[in-house]
């Protein structure tokens, strides 16, 4: 272990503090105030989160920034914080979106601005806490806390259904949430009082107690990734929410749940992972075949983008369960560069709709005539969700797609018929929007880019771009936590 540092810490308390302090400038007159503090705050975010990326080992599989202190000592609880190639990168990936969040809001949110840009800080925090625990009960308290901030967000702040898809993104979060607490004190109770993680990896457990315990941790995670058929929170929350709260959602939330997988389900059942691997693989190739073609179905741009994200995401899914080292990196990076493309294809889609208030793809037509400069966003952001070589979109599924043909060659084939989809159904959204003759009065009216919006959308471009072309930084970081997780797994709990 890396020696202690506060490192991690300041990831989690400066956004925090600085959305308690944005808070505090709810007047009127306060709010342009309220921007510039939530901007220096997210700023300041990033910047302590860097040392992550310059001091890492890459050859140490081990937690890194290693914080312990003792919190609830009755109970052995404690305030123990620590990354490794897994996580250290969505610290990263989680700082650096808050700011795209609040550049993008900078003129869009006029109503309650302290809050509405409070509730993301805030929730930057807790979402580092979540990728940082290795405390059982630190980890939960982070997974419970970050919800409060994103239903507020969608509550609050969203479309006329706000408060059904806020209320539907609770229940399905917090009741899968349960079961994760009740696994928790069913392994603090087998370890003789520890809620410390890595205790529970090296705790002896029959087949009977592995499977249960992953079904609870099952539970909480598949919905957050979402997994079919657990899914159907996602698409209601997306339309309803603002720009930044799909952006959060999306290039964040979702990666929650496939974390979970690697640190509780794989490493604390590994003969029960390995049993029902196939039953996981299946349902990773139903989201991205099936869901694949219920995107193509989509009317509304939000919506598709959604269905979009639930596919690329069972690439990730099928990546972990097929346990090899290709499969798991690649769907590692799927999860950054998923990131990066669903943040811009969401950003892109405020744009429009802060113009025209529409999300529906018949509502334009053309916009490339009035629009150059963003039309040349959205088609690249379009083919990187479609998985064009050359951009983010196309290493993880490709790192996939090969580590399955490892494994099964109908597996590699089922995977790689999301290709054909993903590019059908973006394609063919990008073509309704962008391309044509100009289809009615409000496109014609239609001003481009601002500066603002220049500047969020062209480095989501250079970060699809230069993650596409030199993917080795990004995967250099994890072999080692990967390659140990893969021993751990094989070695099992029963031989």
């Amino acid at each position: 272990m890396q020696s202690s540092s506060i490192t991690l810490s300041l990831t989690i308390w400066v956004p925090i503090l600085a959305g308690v302090l944005t808070l505090f400038l709810n007047s009127e007159r306060q709010k342009d105030s309220a921007r510039w503090v939530a901007l220096i705050g997210s700023i300041l975010g990033l910047a302590v989160a860097i040392p992550l990326w310059t001091g890492f080992d890459n050859a140490s599989s081990a937690m890194q920034f290693v914080e312990r202190t003792s919190w609830v000592s009755r109970f052995n609880i404690n305030y123990a914080l620590g990354v490794d190639g897994i996580s250290m990168l969505f610290v990263l990936l989680n700082s650096f979106t808050t700011i795209l969040v609040v550049i993008a809001a900078w003129e869009v949110i006029q109503d309650k601005v302290s809050q509405y840009l409070a509730a993301f800080l805030i929730m930057s925090g807790l979402i580092n806490g979540v990728f940082a625990a290795t405390d059982a009960i630190l980890f939960y308290l982070f997974f419970e806390a970050m919800l409060i901030p994103m239903f507020l967000i969608i509550g609050v702040w969203g479309g006329p259904r706000r408060v059904y898809a806020a209320v539907k993104f609770f229940l399905y979060t917090l009741l899968g949430s349960l079961l994760m607490l009740a696994a928790l004190i069913y392994l603090y109770n087998v370890t003789n009082g520890s809620f410390d993680i890595s205790d529970y990896h090296r705790v002896p457990l029959g087949m009977t107690a592995q499977t249960l315990l992953f079904f609870a941790f099952f539970a909480s995670f598949s919905v957050k990734v979402p997994m079919w058929p657990v899914h159907t929170w996602l698409p209601d929350a997306h339309v309803e929410a603002p720009t930044g709260g799909s952006v959060i959602l999306a290039a964040i939330t979702l990666k929650i749940g496939a974390y979970g997988f690697l640190r509780f389900n794989l490493p604390i059942a590994p003969d029960a992972s390995h049993a029902l691997a196939g039953f996981m693989i299946t349902l990773s190739l139903i989201a991205v075949v099936y869901i694949g073609f219920v995107a193509l179905a989509q009317t509304d741009m939000k919506k598709l983008v959604a269905y979009s994200s639930i596919s690329h995401m069972g690439f990730v899914t099928l990546g972990f369960f097929i346990f090899n080292a290709q499969g798991m990196e690649g769907g590692l990076v799927q999860m950054v560069s998923h990131g990066f493309i669903s943040a811009a294809m969401f950003l892109c889609i405020g744009v429009l709709y802060d113009r025209v208030h529409s999300r529906e793809i018949s509502a334009y037509g053309g916009v490339v005539n009035t629009m150059p400069k963003f039309a040349f966003f959205a088609v690249l952001f379009g083919m990187a969700n479609s998985g064009l070589p050359a951009t983010s979109g196309f290493v993880g599924e490709f790192m996939v797609i090969l580590g399955a043909m490892k494994v099964n060659f109908w597996f590699a084939f089922a995977a790689a018929i999301t290709l054909i989809l993903g590019a059908a159904y973006t394609l063919w959204m990008v073509k309704r929007v962008v391309f044509g003759d100009i289809a009615n009065d409000d496109v014609r009216a239609l001003k481009d880019l601002n500066g603002r919006e220049m500047l969020f959308l062209s480095i989501l471009a250079i970060a699809v771009l230069v993650m596409g072309i030199w993917p080795q930084p990004f995967t250099d970081v994890m072999h080692s936590s990967v390659d140990a997780l893969l021993k751990h797994v094989a070695t099992g709990k029963l031989n």
